[in-house]
């Protein structure tokens, strides 16, 4: 089964780094191993929540996500999408756009030699929004999935006293929209404070927008993403792969302004984010879903919220800091790797209790 799933995504790396290579020589073959390397790292807690609301949709709409799905967060995400926020924010055409990422200044400088800003500038300078309006949606599925009662607990210390107070009616709203005002008075530069707020608001509208629809066809518990569906099919499977796509746009942020720290050059974070780290990312989405390991390992679902939250906070404070991507991947990784090992002590646990329960019978007289 792991080869039958992996497959593809090792084929389609192989392929990348040919291409690569062909493109560029050695150096570009590095730089996109290293954009690839760095894209699963950094969406290893994106896979986890893409597996728990997949499970939820019915074959038909699992394909469509794996397969339109990954154009989407190929070409879209890791391609269109940064030549749009050029072309929108500097006033040029798409034709543009491309060309000034394909022809960046001599030596990767910031600006050409007629004071006309390159590409990457170009991004950069679009960061405080586009952190504001992932930073925001993020926020949301964060809160509303903390705030939310549910049976089982990981840090229950904490995650219980913030259910109870999940009882307050649109507590997560009140809390990201504070966080939202403090990150735009206080981090967000003084001729960006009303672009962050418009751009925050809008993610916080997104998000609303999106789980309200999904909510048309409640038929369980709320689970912090959109209403849970059993095998959701027709327009709850739409909204649902609608809700996936935003939320793999809103993971993609770090990814796509991280790479710049690493190259400038489109094709190569095409091929590095796009081709390889996304077609990963739903590699492992679709083995958790196919293993179930998500109902075997309890807890790492609430290890991805917590890395979700965590991701969103650092999408804030780098409107105004700036936070090295290492930081951002092994937050994520940090909280991954320690649900998964509370969960595998919780079921060696549980596993002992049955065994004692089990021994307790045999050597109980019946009658």
């Amino acid at each position: 089964m792991v080869l039958r799933i992996f497959g593809l995504s090792g084929l389609v790396t192989v392929a990348s780094l040919v291409v690569a290579f062909l493109y560029g020589g050695p150096t570009a073959l590095a730089l996109c191993a290293i954009l690839g390397i760095l894209e699963v790292s950094l969406s290893f807690d994106n896979a986890v929540i893409n597996a728990t609301i997949l499970q939820r949709m019915s074959d038909f709409w699992q394909r469509i996500f794996l397969t339109i799905g990954v154009l989407i967060a190929v070409f879209g995400m890791r391609l269109v999408f940064p030549l749009a926020i050029v072309w929108i924010t500097a006033g040029l055409d798409p034709v543009q756009a491309l060309d000034l990422a394909l022809n960046p200044p001599a030596g990767d400088a910031p600006y050409f030699p007629d004071g006309s800003p390159s590409y990457e500038t170009l991004l950069t300078d679009a960061h405080p929004q586009i952190a504001a309006f992932g930073g925001m949606f993020l926020a949301l599925l964060f809160l509303n999935f903390i705030f939310e009662e549910r049976e089982i607990t990981w840090l229950g210390w904490l995650e219980r006293p913030l259910a109870a107070a999940g009882k307050l009616d649109m507590l997560s709203v009140v809390v990201a929209g504070a966080g939202l005002v403090l990150t735009a008075e206080l981090l967000a530069p003084d001729d960006k404070r009303a672009t962050v707020m418009v751009a925050g608001v809008l993610g916080m509208i997104v998000y609303i927008a999106v789980d309200g629809l999904g909510s048309m066809f409640h038929t369980e518990e709320h689970t912090g993403g959109p209403s849970e569906l059993a095998k959701a099919t027709g327009k709850a499977g739409f909204f649902l792969f609608l809700y996936l796509e935003v939320l793999d746009a809103s993971f993609s942020f770090d990814g796509v302004i991280g790479a710049f720290a690493i190259t400038s050059d489109p094709i190569i974070i095409a091929l590095g984010l796009g081709l390889i780290g996304a077609m990963f990312v739903r590699s492992i989405t679709v083995y958790l879903v196919r293993k179930g390991t998500l109902s075997e390992y309890v807890y790492l679902e609430h290890g991805a919220h917590w890395a979700i939250g965590a991701l969103a906070a650092i999408l804030l404070i780098s409107i105004g800091v700036h936070v090295n991507e290492l930081v951002t991947g092994m937050i994520g990784v940090a909280f991954i790797g320690a649900a998964f090992i509370s969960s595998v002590l919780r079921n060696k646990r549980e596993g002992g209790d049955e065994e004692e329960l089990e021994s307790e019978r045999a050597v109980t007289p019946v009658g």
